[in-house]
């Protein structure tokens, strides 16, 4: 039998020569992430059924065993014959990871002896352009009734080391090889174009009608991460390993000394919502699998301790050879160059706001300036702020990075992690924390580099002080963000919001005081920078003619559906968690506007049966979009009053149901972006006529929310249906971000799909949502006759302009 888990170029003594009998045609796959089950049912021999359990250690709440690289094969041997049988499983690993360094040489292999019956075979990898090094594990357990060999090394050629060929001949002749092995030592280094293999052999005797288990296991030991602007930070699971190669040993045998304990804690996860008989059957697996993304959606997790800089890398540096970690006394000149800044009242200390007066704390929601005093709660002021948000934060689970897609590389999205999100709220809450302080903290920095946009070919500063960043970054995160640059998205309209909305929730859900007094300050400036998108003063913020928000090839004129939803819900959330931090003034004044601007909003859109897509006069202006309501799920999931009467909510979800979803090959594919009132797809550009996978998870846990059960399963289950069912378009394990009507889809293995578990927080509120008071908070704040004039008659703008920070076309106010 044979795991085998690397394909290579046929050649007669490579693995062509091996002879599986393995036609696949009495083999299955089910997969209930993060665990997997193939059964291979007589096959390659009549009367073995083999089973394979594939097991990650992907367990919620648990921020040590879930950051371990590492994987366990756990294989179940049924013997339905009559005779015993000798049954001798082999594990093959190649000493590569693809790409430059693939046939560059230079890589060798060990055998080794570990604890408790582990051992098996290290495979060491020398990466190319100076990139960290990578070191495999490939092990088995031996125990009373199974014996572990290895073949340290084998050549797909033959050249200078045993051939696959011979291999496989080996196994075939005696079912094992030699114990002689495993005092064989390190392998020479391979030359340029050689390939290095290693095989981990397992065999056991199974009685008639018995049972046998073999589990082997892989580790793989990459401790370090370089971007490539030269910083490299520590894996998360150094934290409990080190940073040694020979780390993928302890790894590898804790995966097959623990695995049990990991599936007892992954059972305890998933069986309460696969037992739950009011789900569909369909939603609880499709519900588990589209977790996959968060592991191979090209996900980093630092340590959180700060990066070792390359300065011969480091924009704006002086060109040395050198490389060191940084620390608190790193000098700015040798790390990034000075165009980054951020005000005095703005630096965190130990994550926290410090502030010593009595004064509200929304004082720090106006930015001024752009450098800092000479030294701040003990940091220099030549530090870099962007290196400070790469560091820890008071959760202490390391710094989390995942791409928006594996066609859209960018770190941590935000519009798209607004959908995305719940599920890092739900099972990692400490990450989904980590990541709102990273934003919070972005908030409050400028990047004056300059950088053209693509769309119209202007140019602006890579980021405003007070715009929420679009992404983190690509090749230097936390450090040069804003990677995206088809727009300025410091002009977008649903970028703050959803930072406000995102904080709220988070707050709300987790009942962190602690995280909602360290963010405030970030979220008060946020609000106030849309201020000047505000531009006849009547509390609504109004689009600019361009796609200015996540659907950034559909154009928006005037006052949107969705942005103006967003923009309700936010402020609605800021006043009530003013009024939870005790900040009167904040709280009256959003109080205020939000009750202005959702009349304005009602008054312009709403159309007797949905909002209109936006207050323009284009063709498209009535179109009924699938998301109009977004602020108002966020709202419902936040426990927060609803934003309009239950009625018109009900009946514009009911016309999306109707329209969106229902017209589109019978409900079976999901909700389409765009619907025109006569129950056609909008055509307007791409992304109207477009089913988004994530956005539609949204819709349907809207429609949970609102107690429309049929319909918000029904929507769903149109993502199952084209993209995870057998009859579908084959995109499990892929999700897209959305296809069209013929199937035809747009960048697979994409972030957004993650928000089937808002579906899930609609079913199960969490705990702190659940038992919070039933009361009204908007009602509890009064509005002075003092707030209530000057919000009348005062333009606000609560961030100064600066022309030495701002290009003049970023602000339109009064000052």
């Amino acid at each position: 039998m044979l795991i085998r888990l690397t394909t290579w170029k046929n050649s007669d003594s490579g693995i062509s020569s091996w002879d599986w009998n393995l036609s696949g045609q009495h083999s299955t796959y089910h997969a209930l992430f993060p665990r997997a089950w193939t059964v291979y049912d007589g096959e390659p021999d009549p009367d073995l059924k083999i089973s394979c359990r594939q097991i990650s250690p992907f367990i919620p709440h648990d921020y040590k065993d879930s950051s371990l690289p590492t994987s366990v094969f756990v294989y179940t041997l049924v013997n339905t014959g009559r005779d015993r049988a000798k049954v001798s499983l082999l594990m093959t690993w190649a000493n590569s990871i693809g790409g430059f360094s693939h046939n560059s040489g230079g890589h060798y292999n060990e055998p080794f002896i570990a604890e408790d019956g582990v051992s098996g075979v290290l495979l060491h990898h020398k990466t190319a352009k100076d990139n960290p090094p990578v070191t495999f594990a490939v092990a088995a357990c031996e125990t009373q009734n199974v014996n572990v060999t290895v073949l340290p090394v084998f050549g797909l050629s033959g050249e200078n080391h045993v051939s696959a060929k011979e291999m496989w001949n080996t196994m075939q002749q005696n079912g094992h090889f030699d114990r002689e092995n495993f005092s064989a030592g390190s392998s020479m280094p391979s030359s340029p174009g050689q390939k290095l293999c290693a095989a981990v052999s397992a065999s056991t005797w199974v009685e008639p009608h018995g049972r046998c288990t073999v589990v082997f296991a892989l580790a793989w030991s990459s401790p370090k991460v370089k971007f490539q602007k030269g910083c490299t930070y520590n894996r998360r699971y150094t934290q409990f390993y080190g940073t040694s190669e020979k780390s993928a040993v302890n790894l590898v045998h804790d995966a097959l000394t623990k695995y049990k304990l990991w599936e007892e804690e992954i059972e305890k996860w998933q069986n309460p919502i696969l037992k739950d008989e009011r789900l569909p059957e369909w939603y609880k697996f499709t519900l588990f699998n589209e977790l996959y993304f968060l592991v191979a959606g090209g996900t980093v997790w630092t340590d959180g301790q700060p990066p070792a800089i390359d300065e011969k890398n480091s924009p704006g540096s002086i060109q040395q050879k050198s490389s060191k970690r940084g620390t608190k006394d790193t000098k700015q000149g040798s790390v990034k160059d000075n165009h980054v800044n951020l005000t005095v009242e703005q630096v965190p200390h130990g994550g926290q706001m410090t502030n010593s007066d009595d004064h509200s704390v929304s004082k720090f929601a106006a930015v001024h300036g752009s450098q800092m005093q000479e030294q701040v709660n003990g940091l220099k002021s030549e530090e870099p702020i962007p290196y400070l948000i790469s560091k820890d934060g008071p959760e202490h689970v390391g710094k989390f990075l995942y791409l928006e897609g594996v066609e859209y590389i960018m770190w941590n999205t935000y519009d798209v992690h607004f959908y995305a999100s719940f599920a890092l709220l739900d099972l990692f809450p400490k990450i989904e924390l980590s990541i709102q302080r990273d934003f919070a903290n972005a908030v409050l920095y400028e990047d004056r580099r300059k950088v053209k946009f693509l769309a119209d070919g202007t140019s602006g500063i890579r980021k405003v002080k007070g715009a929420v960043p679009h992404d983190l970054g690509t090749h230097d995160p936390w450090h040069e963000m804003n990677a995206y640059n088809i727009h300025d998205t410091s002009k977008w309209k649903d970028l703050n919001p959803k930072f406000v909305l995102q904080i709220y929730r988070d707050f709300a859900a987790t009942g962190d005081m602690q995280f909602g007094r360290d963010v405030w300050p970030a979220v008060c400036a946020a609000m106030d920078y849309m201020d000047q998108f505000d531009r006849d003063g009547d509390g609504l913020i109004e689009n600019d003619g361009f796609p200015d928000q996540t659907y950034d090839a559909w154009t928006v004129h005037g006052i949107s559906a969705y942005c103006g939803c967003l923009w309700l819900a936010a402020l609605q959330a800021a006043a009530t968690m003013a009024h939870r931090l005790g900040d009167r003034h904040f709280a009256e004044k959003y109080k205020l506007k939000f009750i202005k601007a959702k009349a304005v909003y009602e008054a312009k859109l709403w159309n007797g049966s949905y909002f209109n897509y936006d207050s323009g006069t284009s063709s498209n202006s009535r179109s009924i979009q699938a998301d109009q309501l977004a602020g108002q799920w966020y709202t419902a999931s936040s426990g927060l009053p609803p934003l309009f009467d239950e009625h018109k909510i009900r009946t514009a979800l009911q016309k999306i149901f109707e329209f969106n979803v229902m017209k589109v090959k019978g409900g079976r594919m999901g909700a389409v972006n765009g619907m025109t009132p006569k129950g056609k797809v909008d055509e307007t550009c791409m992304q109207s006529r477009e089913i988004w996978t994530g956005v539609t998870y949204a819709v349907a846990a809207n429609m949970l929310l609102h107690g429309m059960e049929h319909q918000g399963f029904t929507t769903a289950e149109g993502i199952f249906i084209a993209g995870w069912s057998e009859e579908g378009y084959g995109y499990w394990f892929q999700t897209p971000e959305g296809w069209t009507t013929d199937g035809h889809y747009r960048s697979l293995v994409y972030m957004r799909p993650l928000a089937i578990w808002a579906i899930q927080y609609a079913v199960s509120p969490p705990k702190a949502i659940l038992e919070a008071p039933k009361v009204n908070l908007m009602d509890r704040i009064h509005i002075s006759p003092h707030m209530a004039r000057a919000i009348s008659e005062i333009s606000i703008r609560k961030i100064a302009p600066d022309n030495r920070c701002f290009p003049s076309s970023a602000f339109h106010c009064e000052c």
